[in-house]
């Protein structure tokens, strides 16, 4: 374990992140600027427009909102372009997910939660609402990095959280969860973004997002991951296709990430052949 949190702490202090730990610690999350470049972020959006369009059968105008109404989460998009490939692998999100998951950690999900005017706000929770029971651990053991791929503004529709509730070590009760109207959580702070950062927290912290108020469409892209004995909500092993392996045969992180070194499930003959071995023994390996 002493190992392990030499690397991760080494790789944090070359990246200079010393006050994203800090944030991440004492707020739950922690925002890093200027992350994607121009060219990610553009073709980023044109590999997720062309994938809402191919689903929808409509052009979509990203200015107007025009064909397209309410929000919807957009998933599996990992295959679509090689972009998504560069930014998860990005260093600076990728050395703060390390730190809070451990260098064992998988990807769960990537995503895009694609909105325009209208529909209804998403109600505040944790990641953990999903199976997973209270009270939490101090520890995460999930992590979303939310990268903004459009302007983010309580109006434009922006992402919601909570400082400090990672500590709550539970989900927001019904009457917690509300961002509108007299019932509003007066915790709950709006995440102004420039295209190109991001957003990263712990899995205990409650967030949520306005509904978009005005013209246009909202993007992003969530990178959802979590700790090797949780359940993925992509299923990665064995599904990736061989030009990605290809690309990334000499990347020991993209691999793992994908789930190369997870030692289940067992086949007919047992366990694979030395994988439990190299199971994580402590937080940061």
């Amino acid at each position: 374990m002493t190992a392990a949190m030499d690397r991760v702490m080494d790789n944090i202090d070359k990246l200079d992140l010393q006050g994203h730990i800090a944030e991440l610690e004492v707020k739950g999350f922690t925002t890093i600027k200027g992350v994607l470049s121009e060219a990610q972020i553009e073709h980023a959006k044109q590999a997720i427009v062309a994938r809402v369009e191919e689903k929808s059968g409509n052009p979509i105008d990203l200015e107007t909102g025009a064909g397209y109404k309410g929000w919807h989460y957009v998933p599996h998009l990992l295959y679509d372009d090689v972009v998504f490939e560069d930014i998860l692998m990005e260093p600076k999100p990728l050395a703060l997910l390390t730190y809070l998951l451990g260098e064992s950690c998988l990807l769960s999900s990537v995503g895009c939660h694609f909105k325009s005017q209208g529909g209804e706000p998403l109600l505040l929770h944790s990641d953990n609402a999903n199976g997973i029971p209270e009270p939490f651990p101090s520890y995460a053991q999930i992590v979303n990095i939310n990268y903004a791929l459009s302007p983010y503004s309580k109006e434009e529709g922006a992402l919601v959280i909570v400082p400090g509730s990672h500590r709550y070590a539970r989900n927001p009760r019904p009457e917690e969860t509300q961002l509108t109207g007299a019932a509003a959580n007066p915790e709950a702070v709006a995440m102004d973004l420039a295209p190109g950062d991001c957003v990263i927290w712990h899995g205990n912290t409650w967030h949520g997002s306005f509904a978009r108020e005005i013209p246009g469409i909202r993007m992003n892209l969530a990178v959802y991951c979590c700790r090797q004995y949780i359940q993925t909500q992509e299923q990665h092993p064995g599904n990736v296709p061989q030009e990605i392996l290809d690309r990334h045969s000499n990347d020991e992180r993209f691999q793992v990430l994908l789930g190369a070194k997870l030692p289940y499930p067992w086949n007919k003959e047992g366990a694979k052949g030395g994988l439990l071995a190299k199971s994580p023994r402590g937080l940061f390996d």
